[in-house]
């Protein structure tokens, strides 16, 4: 294996950059989502308070990764379904994850259970990332003119989510 040349890394930066914006953008909505949920479960039922604020988090942390985390002209409700189809496949990744670990052990730990389920969450994450900046956010020019494929785009195109599946 050879060592990346100077470009592969220069493309590599923003993409890392972009990386950093979504994790910060995610956690923070998550960590606004954890306390929404406690906060409204004193009012209305866990379940609807839960379904409430994720569907409103959605929606913000789907802005904010437009705005913020790929900087994308993007908008409207294709591009918040096309999102939500994201955290539902995230959702069904990590429940898959812990009904396969209860399937093999009945009974672990709350230490196994919780490792295994930041495990499939940051898979899931690093999947979700993947798919918001290829298929969601995506220049959807590239592929017409061959012109206004911007340099970072390199770093992670269609050709290397196929890859990394």
């Amino acid at each position: 294996m050879t060592a990346p040349t100077r470009r592969q890394t220069h493309a590599l930066r923003p993409l890392a950059a972009a990386f950093v914006r979504f994790v910060v953008c995610g956690g923070g909505v998550g960590l606004a989502s954890s306390a929404a949920v406690v906060l409204l479960s004193g009012r209305i039922p866990m379940t609807v308070a839960n379904a409430l604020v994720t569907v409103v988090s959605t929606v913000l942390a789907t802005e904010l990764h437009r705005r913020i985390s790929f900087r994308s002209e993007r908008r409207g409700w294709r591009v918040h379904l096309q999102s939500g189809a994201t955290v539902a496949v995230s959702y069904a990744f990590t429940t898959g994850a812990l009904l396969c670990l209860f399937a093999v052990r009945p009974e672990p730990s709350p230490l196994v259970a919780q490792t295994v389920y930041l495990s499939a969450s940051a898979l899931a994450g690093v999947g979700r990332f993947v798919l918001l900046r290829v298929v969601v956010f995506g220049n959807r020019d590239r592929g017409r003119s061959g012109h206004g494929r911007a340099p970072h785009d390199e770093a992670l195109d269609k050709s290397s989510v196929a890859m990394a599946v």
